[in-house]
């Protein structure tokens, strides 16, 4: 590699596309191939990308860079597959009165996993590339074998013939909830303006003048607010209000990017985002029930890949957006302005989608 930016932007952009250009056809296959297989499956083939990039590691050059960004694109098609398999997966297996419970609690896990992931993933690429890829390779191997493991409370498959309207039904179905496509977008202006995570090496640099120590703080205390929120909602699921109680956790993930975005000193920064990772995930517990709940199993696959879309692309997007408006404008107006755009969405979302403003119960 060339450590270039650039190429990093362009590792984003290769893991993304399978996602936006393969959406239609691995919603189709989540719907009518068991989930089980699919996930286990796309983890066999992580395996093997972990295995291609042990020795392209050390290759250089535009050849290098080619090959590299070819294995990358074979795992972003296997991500492309695995997500919708995913996110249809769990409401298969629980009953739909524990899914919210039972989404938190899934939830908590992955943060405290974003949190100790990256640190164990640093130790382990200081003592070399073939320890780290090695762990993933056996991390992939575990859960391949695991989650063909699991057991189904019901399955549902489409026995119809296949046609094109099967393959574009995800978006038109999404089309007549104006309540899912309202959570669905909702979140995606909101992580697409409110990107302050792209900028924290700024702030941590330029801003606070604090080494990794501080930079891993700010990045882990998003993670630390999150996950924590998702245990309290693990314990006491929310079950009414879903719209308004999810228009309210964007506008308070809206202004504590703002709180964030001014911020003069870590003893702000650090609560503000916690307060914004604790937003977001009241935000996601309820677009995720809201989807999930408000979805028939057999459609389930189609309606996540489609989403799946509008969150890899409001992550990857959002990131590019921040970092190009701080080019022009600096760190702190960039954030402050993604902050109050978001809090406008809010309030566009409130006036145009009054679907969206009274959905009580999370099942739609």
């Amino acid at each position: 590699m060339r450590n270039s930016a650039f190429d990093l932007g362009l590792v984003g952009l290769v893991l993304f596309t399978p996602s936006l250009l393969l959406a239609p056809i691995t919603g189709l296959v989540a719907d009518r191939v068991d989930r089980r297989t699919i996930i286990a499956c796309a983890s066999v083939l992580q395996l093997i990308v972990c295995g291609a990039l042990i020795p392209l590691g050390s290759m250089h050059g535009p050849r290098g860079l080619a090959l590299i960004m070819a294995v990358l694109a074979v795992a972003g098609t296997a991500r492309a597959f695995r997500y919708p398999a995913v996110g249809s997966l769990l409401p298969a297996i629980v009953p739909a009165n524990e899914y919210v419970r039972a989404s938190s609690a899934a939830s908590a896990v992955r943060e405290v996993v974003t949190i100790g992931g990256p640190a164990l993933g640093g130790v382990l690429v200081a003592v070399g590339p073939l320890s780290a890829y090695g762990t993933a390779m056996v991390a992939f191997t575990v859960g391949a074998l695991t989650v063909l493991a699991i057991p189904m409370a019901r399955r549902v498959r489409s026995e119809s013939a296949f046609s094109w309207h099967d393959v574009f039904a995800g978006i038109a179905f999404l089309r007549r909830k104006p309540i899912l496509a309202g959570a669905i977008s909702l979140d995606l202006f909101a992580v697409l303006f409110g990107g302050a995570t792209a900028l924290l090496p700024i702030y941590a640099a330029q801003i606070f003048h604090v080494g990794p120590i501080g930079f891993g703080t700010l990045r882990a205390s998003l993670a630390v607010g999150s996950a924590i929120c998702a245990i309290a909602i693990a314990r006491r699921p929310i079950r009414r209000y879903a719209g308004p109680r999810l228009l309210v956790a964007v506008a308070l993930f809206g202004a504590a990017t703002v709180a964030f975005g001014l911020s003069t000193s870590l003893w702000i920064a650090i609560p503000a985002l916690a307060v914004a990772g604790a937003a977001d995930m009241v935000s996601v517990a309820i677009r995720d029930g809201l989807v999930a709940l408000g979805t028939a199993d057999a459609m389930r696959g189609r309606v996540n890949a489609v989403e799946g879309v509008f969150i890899i692309a409001s992550n990857e997007l959002g990131g590019f957006e921040s970092g190009t408006l701080a080019a022009f404008v600096g760190a702190v107006p960039a954030v402050v302005a993604g902050g109050l755009a978001t809090l406008c969405v809010v309030a566009l979302w409130t006036w145009r989608n009054p679907s969206l403003r009274r959905a009580d119960a999370i099942a739609t």
